[in-house]
C-alpha cells in the first residue's frame, strides 16, 4: 500500500502496529547509546526493591520502539518530518513484554505551504496483557 498523503488521511482513522518483544539486548543497547545506566534499568534487585518484578525498560526506549512500530505498520504516511511529541509513561515495560500500538488520526490541518499538511497521531502503547504502558501524541508533517 502506498504511503497516505495528507488529502487521503481521514480524521478518526485507527490502525494497529505490529508488535515487538522487548529484550535485555534492547535495554542494554539503549543504555549504551544514551549513557542512561540508571539502576532501575540495569539492576533486577534494585527494581524489585521498588516493587517491580525486574528491570524496567527506559521510557524513551518505549517511545522509540513505538515510533518504529508505526513505521512498520501496513498503514503508512507520506511523512516529511516529525514535529514533536507529547508523551506519558503510564506503566512499566519489562524484559519479555511484547508491545504494540494502536494509532488514531486525532486531527489534521493544512500548512501555509500548499504541498504539505500536519497530522496529529494519538498512540496507545500496550503490552501483551492489554495494559497501556505509554500514550501520547505526535505531530507529523506529511506531503499533500
Amino acid at each position: 500500500m502506498a504511503p497516505l498523503r495528507f488529502d487521503a488521511i481521514e480524521e478518526g482513522l485507527v490502525f494497529a502496529t505490529p508488535g515487538i518483544t522487548v529484550t535485555e539486548g534492547h535495554i542494554l543497547g539503549f543504555a549504551g547509546l544514551t549513557g542512561d545506566f540508571y539502576d532501575i534499568h540495569m539492576d533486577d534487585e534494585y527494581a524489585r526493591g521498588l516493587g517491580y518484578p525486574g528491570r524496567v525498560a527506559h521510557g524513551l526506549l518505549g517511545l522509540a520502539l513505538c515510533d518504529g512500530l508505526k513505521n512498520r505498520a501496513e498503514t503508512r504516511f507520506a511523512a516529511i518530518v516529525s514535529l514533536g511529541w507529547r508523551w506519558k509513561f503510564t506503566g512499566p515495560i519489562l524484559v519479555g513484554d511484547r508491545i504494540a500500538a494502536e494509532v488514531r488520526v486525532a486531527s489534521k490541518r493544512p500548512t501555509r505551504k500548499p504541498d504539505r499538511g500536519i497530522v496529529t497521531l494519538a498512540f496507545l502503547l500496550r503490552n501483551q496483557r492489554g495494559e497501556t504502558v505509554q500514550e501520547g501524541e505526535n505531530d507529523l508533517m506529511v506531503w499533500r
